[in-house]
């Protein structure tokens, strides 16, 4: 493996670490509503497990509100059955075919909690993306030893994957700063 390839591939993983951070944030959700909230709840459809998507067709009602309609009128009870239980802690309620989502409004103490949550999956974050240049600092060693590469060479390929790094990691303090604010502006 040459350094060009190493310092390819770490870029690669740092972004698709960067791209879940991404996911994970928008699971999170702030007071206001988007049918992405619901991307990852899993209905029961006939004895397998599919996501909401594949059984119901999600809109937005108004800005605090999101609507469920499934494709199927017999799938309403499971649909609004796995929304109850899901973790999101929504409370949906049935209008004919029509399921209706409200986005209950956030205490200051519950942004409080998810500020914390949202700080979690950021230093969660940080920690892959370090792991991943520890990983790229060893390879790069390995080169070194079998005599592939010079020391000045490692060298900079060192410091060029430090400030992928830093790239990447003042990415993430971005992303969840804006997070935060999007969680704390009421």
């Amino acid at each position: 493996m040459s350094i060009a390839e190493i310092k390819k591939n770490t870029e690669q993983k740092m972004q698709r670490s960067l791209d879940a951070l991404k996911n994970d944030l928008a699971k999170v959700r702030t007071g206001r509503a988007h049918t992405g909230l619901l991307d990852h709840v899993q209905v029961d459809y006939y004895g397998s497990l599919v996501p909401i998507s594949q059984v119901a067709n999600l809109t937005m009602i108004d800005a605090r509100t999101i609507g469920v309609a499934p494709w199927e009128k017999k799938m309403v009870a499971a649909v609004e059955k796995a929304i109850r239980e899901s973790d999101l802690g929504l409370n949906p309620a049935t209008q004919g075919e029509l399921i209706r989502v409200p986005m209950p409004a956030l205490t200051e103490e519950r942004r409080r909690e998810l500020t914390k949550v949202v700080k979690s999956e950021g230093e969660t974050a940080k920690v892959a993306i370090r792991n991943l240049r520890r990983d790229a600092n060893n390879s790069l060693k390995e080169l070194l030893k079998s005599k592939e590469i010079s020391e000045d060479d490692e060298r900079r390929a060192q410091d060029d994957i430090q400030k992928l790094t830093d790239k990447s990691i003042a990415d993430v303090d971005r992303m969840v700063q804006q997070k935060e604010a999007d969680i704390m502006t009421v």
